[in-house]
């Protein structure tokens, strides 16, 4: 069995749901959380869990026979940032420890696309050295020491390690109105008959849909082999606002989109994410270009609320 921590966010849900069309059995923690996606629906074993509880993370270990770790979990920084960092330390450590006690066969966690800021490449690839940078987020900041401290953690463990430098993914479950990805608040103006904010059309980069991160983490979690610990988990091509707005132009009758010309800050292209180590070792292509996947959001929002 799978354990997912985090299992009913939006990227673990959709991971879970990509687990589960595999064929695999799927166990998904929560803890704020209660209200299972229709499209998981008795198809995982839900699992209340505070991370940060060391004693009740391990206790797990009684009631399933776990196999792998995709550890998601995390929370959202308020006022205080080391009651922050203590709080997704800890989660992680419990994690990792309860990955070596187990001794599952691999241990998967998520990394940042952000922690490739200060490389002026626009295609980033894990083989990128990491610059010493100013971080805008305390999340980025803590995705880029997680990478350190599971390798480390699981060396001579016998568990592998597999880092996701996960890109900017966004689709079912997401807060509409969400201030990390500027898609859902747009398409969720559009929905309510308003005229979002223009976008510059040529601005864009990386962007990727979520039922394809899950099945990309998915793969990796499962794959006999793979040759490397650090993936990237994106869709591997850059998006433009103008394909975003003529997406929903072809879907909504009548709509009609203002965009601003060029790019906000100049000529230039957007960094996105390198797949090519992902796609070698899982076979993994996105099934979602922007096209398709601001068509299924849509239909999915006509009955969801997110």
């Amino acid at each position: 069995m799978i354990l997912i921590t985090g299992g009913l966010g939006m990227i673990g849900a959709h991971t879970a749901r990509a687990l589960a069309d595999l064929g695999h059995q799927v166990v998904v923690t929560t803890h704020r959380r209660s209200e299972v996606p229709s499209f998981l629906a008795g198809r995982v074993s839900v699992e209340p869990l505070d991370v940060t509880d060391r004693d009740a993370f391990l206790a797990l270990a009684d009631r399933h026979a776990v196999s792998d770790i995709v550890h998601l979990a995390g929370t959202i920084p308020d006022h205080d940032p080391v009651g922050y960092f203590r709080t997704d330390t800890t989660g992680l450590l419990n994690a990792l420890e309860a990955a070596r006690t187990w001794g599952v066969r691999r241990f998967a966690v998520a990394s940042s696309i952000g922690v490739y800021i200060g490389r002026t490449e626009t295609r980033r690839h894990e083989e990128l050295a990491l610059p010493t940078a100013q971080l805008p987020h305390l999340i980025v900041a803590f995705k880029k020491a997680v990478e350190p401290l599971t390798t480390h953690s699981l060396q001579g463990s016998g568990v592998q390690p597999v880092v996701l430098r996960i890109g900017s993914i966004w689709g079912p479950l997401m807060d509409p109105e969400s201030p990390f990805n500027h898609i859902p608040p747009y398409i969720n103006a559009v929905l309510r008959g308003e005229q979002p904010r223009p976008l510059y059309a040529d601005d864009g980069g990386d962007r990727c849909y979520a039922p394809d991160a899950g099945r990309a983490i998915a793969l990796l979690t499962t794959a006999q082999t793979l040759r490397h610990t650090t993936y990237n988990v994106s869709s591997g091509r850059p998006f433009t606002n103008r394909q975003l707005a003529d997406a929903l132009q072809a879907i909504i009758p009548g709509l009609r989109l203002d965009l601003l010309p060029g790019r906000q800050d100049g000529p230039g292209d957007d960094p996105y994410l390198d797949i090519t180590r992902l796609t070698h070792d899982t076979g993994f292509t996105p099934a979602f270009d922007i096209a398709a996947a601001v068509a299924d959001y849509v239909a999915w929002r006509a009955d969801n609320l997110r």
